[in-house]
């Protein structure tokens, strides 16, 4: 984990702000969250703005708990600019990958980091995949596992739609962590080619599985 950088505190303190903000504020917060009918209807900005509100101390903790675990195995090997374009893309693309299975739901909203931290999170693992996750802060699994079973975990969830959790979004941004990522360190084919076709087994598996429309 170590030190938070600075770009770790900025887009910590921005999901702060405007999450609180939009705790208090209802009308903020309708703004601005994901929703399907207001973004078909031009209102482009919830794709981003959406990834900055949350529904109440406890999602944004986690989430911000979550992106402080992994945002130094990124920024150490990428950079501030490039971490900052793998948070913002993961962000967009989980939006984008939403607004691909509801965009019929003119009524669906959600709200939460969760894309971009997953993007952060994939990223993290194809950069490093001798990393261990605690789960439940106390069962150490290799980290490469823990992303194969979570986005497996992820189709289960689209599929049968559980919980009140948005799994299009965090699978979208799994993609985008990971296509960001090899396009930013394409080394990365020579030094963790097995690690990258692991991964993408379940990426596959969502579009084929969505090919025949089985989610």
């Amino acid at each position: 984990m170590g030190n938070l950088s600075i770009v770790t505190i900025i887009i910590i303190a921005a999901n702060v702000l405007i999450s609180y903000k939009g705790f208090g504020d209802f009308g903020f917060f309708e703004k601005y969250k994901f929703n399907v009918g207001a973004i078909r209807r031009g209102e482009q900005i919830r794709m981003f703005s959406s990834g900055f509100l949350h529904v109440d101390v406890a999602h944004l903790v986690f989430n911000m708990f979550t992106l402080y675990f992994f945002a130094n195995v990124v920024l150490a090997y990428l950079g501030n600019i490039n971490f900052i374009i793998v948070y913002v893309g993961s962000l967009l693309l989980g939006n984008l990958l939403s607004l691909y299975f509801h965009k019929n739901e003119y009524y669906y909203s959600a709200v939460g980091a969760s894309g971009a931290v997953m993007g952060v999170i994939y990223s993290a693992i194809l950069l490093r995949p001798d990393l261990t996750i605690y789960l439940f802060l106390v069962v150490p699994i290799p980290a490469y596992i823990f992303g194969i079973a979570y986005l497996l975990y992820t189709i289960y969830g689209m599929k049968s739609r559980v919980g009140n959790i948005g799994h299009d979004a965090h699978f979208g941004g799994a993609i985008g962590g990971y296509v960001i990522t090899l396009m930013l360190a394409s080394w990365l084919f020579e030094t963790h080619l097995t690690m990258i076709i692991l991964l993408l087994i379940p990426i596959v598996l969502l579009f084929v599985l969505k090919k025949m429309n089985k989610i």
